[in-house]
């Protein structure tokens, strides 16, 4: 905010009142569902368990043993962080729920993968006064997106990090008293450094052999993923699947959704699971956001697609952030115009992408996107522009007629 006029002394950070705060929001949430729980008159049985039989669990809690017979059942195991087996154990090693328990705030951090939730987690720890480093395998960060809205991303953090390595590979790490020392092979060759954390954050195994399921029947695949329907129904008629256990994408929201899927048709109701748009975010600084067909998964399918972006360089509010990094693409079936895929980098992107996935659903052309009177100055109008740039009808940029 300086170059705003705005000056303000070093921050004082205090770790312990931190986690505090994280933790008071966590129980505010938790707690509301405990709440709900009961006044919907749910029996809440806390345990780890697993099936017996296709109508029955067994689960340890802590006064004991107790089994629990069922007439439906819906599996919400959920996932758990995965590690190279070279990875020993440490406390200053730490997966995504460990980094969330903040124990102490490293010096030097390296974050192994730079998917989206090792780069969320990079966004905490260097916004706490960490030097991070991060190491992918890949060729670019958060593998999956494209590459022109995660170069905004991979622009500011390259500034701001220690170093961003790509097409690395660590092999080897070793706890001593010193700090955690890192080898690792990459474009510039091999090296080994020493860092006094390291956040593993290389993927996720989905629980499905964890939880019993030959005893129920239920089919579990190589991975550990359950096999379902549009119904959330798995191959025995009366349990369903849920969640991450179910397969890509590994969001809550997603799995919320399934949920009530799954809940409705057990209880009678005709429902299936027939999203159009499931809107991925990443939670870094910018944030990253995008819903439906991405471009490259239009280019791979020969989907004939067209499309428009509107730099956020052009947009007074973001200009006003003093944030003009950002920007939001659209793409457009090219027969229909209908929007197919949206990609948005920048500050409040997640809440952004709503729109475009509302707009995916509702089989919204470029003109019905134009034609809606946006707010200004927002964020929320680049999405209007990048759709009135597709359609010819721009005035806030110059862009050349496009060919009848």
């Amino acid at each position: 905010m300086g170059a705003h006029g705005v000056k303000f002394g070093q921050p004082s950070l205090d770790p312990t009142a931190i986690r505090g705060w994280k933790d008071g929001v966590i129980k505010r949430l938790t707690g509301g569902l405990t709440g709900l729980a009961k006044q919907r008159k749910v029996r809440v049985v806390t345990g780890r368990g697993k099936f017996t039989s296709p109508n029955t669990l067994q689960v340890e809690t802590a006064e004991g043993a107790r089994s629990v017979r069922f007439k439906n059942a819906i599996i919400a195991a959920g996932s758990e962080p995965v590690a190279p087996g070279f990875i020993p154990a440490d406390p200053r090693i730490w997966d995504s729920t460990a980094a969330l328990e903040m124990s102490f705030i490293p010096k030097r951090m390296l974050v192994l993968g730079g998917g989206i939730i090792g780069l969320e987690m990079a966004t905490v720890y260097y916004s706490l006064g960490a030097g991070v480093t991060v190491i992918e395998m890949m060729d670019q960060l958060m593998p999956g997106a494209d590459p022109d809205i995660v170069a905004p991303l991979a622009k500011r953090i390259g500034k701001l990090y220690d170093k961003i390595l790509l097409k690395t590979k660590v092999t080897k790490v070793e706890a001593k008293g010193d700090g955690l020392h890192v080898s690792y092979e990459g474009p510039a060759g091999a090296t080994t450094e020493v860092f006094d954390a390291i956040l593993v954050s290389v993927g996720r195994r989905p629980n499905g052999k964890a939880i019993g399921a030959e005893a129920a029947g239920v089919a579990v695949d190589e991975r550990g993923f359950i096999p379902v329907d549009r119904q959330m129904r798995t191959n025995v008629q009366h349990i369903f699947a849920i969640g991450d256990i179910v397969g890509q994408p590994m969001l809550a929201h997603k799995g919320t959704h399934e949920g009530k899927v799954a809940a409705e048709v057990a209880s009678g109701h005709k429902s299936s699971f027939d999203a159009k748009a499931i809107p991925s975010v990443a939670y870094t600084d910018p944030e990253v956001a995008w819903a439906g067909l991405t471009e490259t998964e239009a280019k791979a399918k020969g989907v004939k697609f067209g499309k428009a972006v509107f730099p956020w360089a052009a947009s007074g509010r973001s200009l006003s952030l003093g944030r003009d990094e950002g920007l939001t693409k659209t793409l457009w079936d090219e027969e229909t115009q209908r929007l197919i895929g949206c990609g948005i980098v920048g500050p409040n992107a997640g809440d952004l992408i709503s729109e475009a996935a509302l707009a995916i659903e509702m089989g919204a052309e470029a003109e019905d996107v134009g034609l809606t009177i946006h707010p200004h100055p927002t964020l929320s109008e680049t999405f209007a522009m990048s759709a009135e740039a597709f359609a010819g009808t721009l005035t806030d940029l110059y862009m050349p007629k496009k060919k009848a």
